[in-house]
């Protein structure tokens, strides 16, 4: 069993359109790759509310803020068509950078307000990146569906408003973040912690689940 791999937008829209043809609802989960469980929880999200569901693999230069941590990002094809194949995906859209942004390319979309702060604040540029990428992939799949995890809050954010102010037709479904045996959130750079930093990591799930304890001083009410 295998899935189909796609790479230029041309032959994306030849499949979508014979999908449509036969009144099909279309997903689409896009990722960088480097699958985990929680890609694979909103891969068979998609694949219980879509007829067809295409997952994306794109590791995407404009949302890296150096060119080093782009080269160090985990880059494994070929084991994350061999996660897909058993789940019953229809299409692995793998394109490479010249396809998502070929020379001359000149666009950006930029979302102010939810972009900003948070993540944002110590990322700048990203937010852009993500926001460009994502509304290409929106475009180039005209999927109705589009699923993503709560783990990147901020970015289910900017997500939900470039599909709103640009009115492109599209669902955004959030899903559940899917955690390791000790709370820590799955993350595709987990793998880049060292065995001192995996071990503190999963301290900030503790703290941010932790209710604050009224102070000494306070009265209860009666």
């Amino acid at each position: 069993m295998s899935i189909p791999i796609v790479r230029t937008v041309a032959e994306l829209r030849k499949a979508v359109a014979e999908w449509r043809k036969q009144d099909l609802k279309v997903a689409v989960v896009p990722t960088m790759g480097a699958l985990h469980e929680g890609h694979l929880s909103l891969v068979r999200a998609a694949l219980d509310r879509a007829d067809r569901v295409i997952v994306t693999l794109f590791v995407n230069p404009k949302q890296f803020n150096s060119a080093a941590d782009l080269a160090a990002y985990p880059r494994t094809e070929h084991e994350d068509a061999a996660k897909l194949a058993p789940l019953g995906a229809h299409m692995l859209y793998a394109p490479f950078a010249s396809e998502m942004y070929p020379e001359g390319f000149a666009t950006t979309v930029s979302v102010a307000g939810v972009s900003e702060g948070l993540c944002g604040a110590y990322r700048p540029g990203h937010f852009d990146g993500v926001a460009t990428v994502v509304a290409k992939l929106f475009l180039q799949t005209g999927a109705d569906l589009a699923f993503f995890g709560e783990k990147d809050f901020q970015q289910l954010h900017v997500v939900r408003r470039i599909a709103r102010d640009l009115d492109i037709p599209i669902e955004i479904v959030a899903c559940p973040t899917v955690r390791e045996e000790d709370s820590l959130a799955m993350s595709s750079r987990n793998v880049r912690l060292s065995a001192s930093e995996r071990q503190v990591a999963p301290r900030l799930a503790a703290i941010l689940s932790m209710r604050p304890s009224a102070s000494p001083g306070a009265r209860r009410s009666t």
